[in-house]
Formats: C-alpha cells, structure tokens, sequence
C-alpha cells in the first residue's frame, strides 16, 4: 500500500520502501494504520518521538481512498499520541519534487523550518536532485 501511494514519485528508480527499510523504522518508531471493517490497509504513518519533538513520516493512503481525508486524520492521530505523550511540535520533511505537498501541510498548521540532505532508501532516477522541505508544527 505504501509503494502504492508514492507510485507518483516516478524519481525513483525502484519503489520508496521495502520490508527492510520498514523493519529498520519500526526498530525506532511505529507505524499506525488505518483498515476497513475488513482488516484491509487504508493509510498509514511513520511516528517517532524525538525527545520533546515528535517525527512523522511516510504518510501513505491506498490510491482508492485519497481525497477522503484519511492523510488529515492520519496526521491528527500521529499528532493526538504526541500530544498524550508529552511532545511539545512535531516535524515532518516532505521532498522538494513533490511541490504540491507543502500546501496541503500548512493547512494542517505546518510551517517550512529549514531544509535537509534527502537519503533515499530507494536510489533516485539518474540526473534528479533532491532535498527535504523540514516543517514543523507546535502542539
């Protein structure tokens, strides 16, 4: 589902993630998920806790299920279990290819906070240059 939902990411050569790269997330965060009354996976999201800031990423919806709103409560539940946690903001990095992203984040309150080096865990397409957009939002 997740490769799905980032198949328009065509920069990379290959998929975003694999079994691999999920595991090694899952060693340092948690993904929550959102299914149907079938068990079938919706979305999901990356969750870390960084200290007193949270870290979410990988915001994925099954293509079929976008622009239903389940990416804003994905993003409202990552938010909600900082929150009960104690974090004081949240971070997230969206790359600076997907330039219609940025928007849809500000939206829910975020705000551009500086940029970063992108380390791809799929290699990217030859000639494309890439970097993360960080934003933040305070809780």
């Amino acid at each position: 589902m997740i490769n799905a939902a980032f198949a328009v990411e065509t920069f990379f050569d290959g998929t975003r993630t694999d079994d691999v790269h999920l595991a090694a997330m899952m060693q340092k965060g948690t993904i929550l998920i959102a299914e149907d009354d079938n068990g079938d996976l919706l979305a999901s999201v990356y969750a870390e806790a960084r200290g007193s800031h949270g870290y979410l990423g990988m915001l994925a919806v099954d293509p079929a299920y976008q622009s239903r709103g389940l990416g804003r409560l994905m993003m409202e539940a990552g938010e909600d279990r900082f929150r009960q946690t104690g974090c004081e903001a949240v971070t997230i990095t969206v790359l600076n290819l997907r330039t219609a992203l940025p928007p849809l984040y500000r939206k829910l309150g975020y705000i551009e906070s500086g940029t970063e080096e992108f380390h791809p865990s799929a290699p990217l397409k030859p000639g494309v240059e890439c970097h993360c957009i960080v934003m933040s939002k305070r809780l």
